[in-house]
């Protein structure tokens, strides 16, 4: 089973969920409060499980209704995914991979480890934020770094 791992950073608050192998298959936001990013765990266990996916790396993509995962191609041409809220929030974003099939994986590796996983406390304020994770000054504000 995997597990979240939640974490006090210089700017505030964020996760990890990490699978049974010790990889990061999906990071936070950064949130303002512990209470904030404890909330995005709970969405992210909610939603993950049954979410589709909206495959934006194909011409005339069928669009889907939140929450769903979006995959798409990066500004360095490697593939993402991200997981919205039934509001739309960017709630989780992967790490970059180098084909779909694995970034699929890494969405299956999310629906499987989100539900059932614990939360740890880690201690970490001085180790430097996740690459790619999107930031965010205040709980729900959202960055995104997609190739247009």
């Amino acid at each position: 089973m995997g597990k979240f791992t939640l974490k006090h950073t210089k700017s505030g608050y964020s996760f990890n969920l990490v699978a049974d192998n010790g990889e990061v298959v999906a990071t936070s936001q950064v949130y303002g409060s512990k209470s904030a990013c404890q909330k995005g765990i709970e969405s992210v266990q909610w939603n993950a499980p049954d979410a589709p996916v909206e495959d934006q790396t194909v011409k005339d993509y069928a669009t889907e209704k939140n929450p769903k995962f979006e995959v798409f191609i990066d500004i360095a041409g490697d593939f993402r995914f991200r997981l919205k809220a039934s509001n739309g929030e960017i709630i989780a974003a992967s790490q970059a991979y180098k084909t779909k099939e694995t970034c699929a994986k890494g969405i299956d590796s999310v629906r499987s480890n989100a539900s059932w996983s614990d939360i740890e406390e880690v201690e970490s304020e001085d180790e430097p934020e996740t690459e790619g994770a999107p930031k965010a000054t205040e709980p729900g504000a959202v960055s995104e770094e997609v190739k247009e």
